[in-house]
């Protein structure tokens, strides 16, 4: 679902060539000029992967179509849900975006399939690590942050485990009193773009 990306032909074009080469049928919902009925295609998928970029966006385009209810539904049904940065906020109950603009701001409306809240590039955005821990410290949802290559396994909504793409990255388990790192198993035989 490239929704947060604004259905972008570049994101879609790399989703196909990412996907093209391994053992699936790789599809793609595209929501601007929206297909009839765009929530009942989530039905019969195994795996729903979202692309990245602006949260508050795809939240609101899902709400009008009823994607929220449909990617609920499909989780409930046993469909993996999975991406990448706006892709990954999306899942929790709130999260640390820019998509409201340059300034990273607290987004408490997520999908909150997830409880807590996420913040992605950890490590990839110099004002990330202190905006989320300075947000939870106030009174925001703990949850959980992930360097960029690093990824956060959920089964229900118990973390399974920490994964990632390349040596060194890992999440946290962000508290408002601590921050404890949480050792990242690495994926081998993939691209660094993981």
């Amino acid at each position: 679902m490239p929704t947060p990306s604004g259905d972008s032909d570049h994101a879609i074009a790399a989703f196909f060539e990412a996907f093209s080469r391994r053992d699936c049928e790789p599809t793609c919902l595209a929501l601007f000029g929206a297909p009839e009925r765009p929530a009942e295609r989530h039905a019969d998928q195994d795996v729903i992967y979202v692309s990245g970029g602006n949260t508050a966006n795809a939240l609101a385009v899902w709400r009008l179509h009823g994607i929220d209810r449909a990617l609920r539904d499909a989780w409930g049904g046993g469909a993996v849900l999975g991406g990448v940065s706006a892709g990954a906020n999306c899942w929790f109950e709130c999260c640390v975006t820019d998509s409201f603009g340059p300034q990273l701001a607290p987004l408490s409306d997520g999908l909150g399939i997830l409880p807590g809240s996420f913040c992605p590039h950890y490590d990839g955005e110099k004002l990330r690590r202190p905006t989320y821990t300075r947000l939870v410290a106030e009174g925001f949802p703990a949850g959980y942050a992930a360097d960029d290559g690093a990824a956060v396994h959920f089964v229900g909504a118990d973390l399974r485990q920490v994964v990632a793409s390349r040596e060194g990255a890992r999440a946290y388990r962000v508290e408002p009193d601590a921050e404890t790192p949480l050792e990242a198993r690495l994926l081998t035989g993939i691209g660094s773009g993981a």
